[in-house]
């Protein structure tokens, strides 16, 4: 699996917000734009977003977890999250567990 190197199309962010389970104001937010540049992205408008805008999105969508790859011998270009389901319910009970955070008494 190749990684995707041109820049994000309107699909693949749509994709990969709906896969990260993300609001658009969450990832608007990371990636320094407003929710309304990243929904008129979403529905077909690539001249909303600069390149430099395009970037910053796509590096908003792989911090939330997902992975855009390219075309190769065995599929078109796409998008998926990072870690599978087992590994991401893992990640969230680990991040649950040991309480509230607090100052150490040490």
């Amino acid at each position: 699996m190749e990684a995707y190197t041109v820049p994000l199309t309107t699909y693949l962010a749509r994709a990969g917000r709906a896969l990260s389970g993300v609001s658009v104001d969450d990832v608007s937010r990371a990636a320094g734009l407003t929710p309304e540049q990243v929904q008129r992205f979403e529905h077909g408008n690539m001249a909303v977003l600069s390149d430099a805008e395009n970037q910053q999105l796509r590096r908003a969508l792989e911090e939330f977890g997902v992975v855009f790859f390219g075309d190769d011998d065995r599929g078109g270009y796409g998008v998926r999250r990072k870690h599978s389901a087992l590994k991401t319910a893992q990640l969230q009970n680990w991040e649950g567990e040991g309480g509230p955070v607090s100052e150490e008494d040490i």
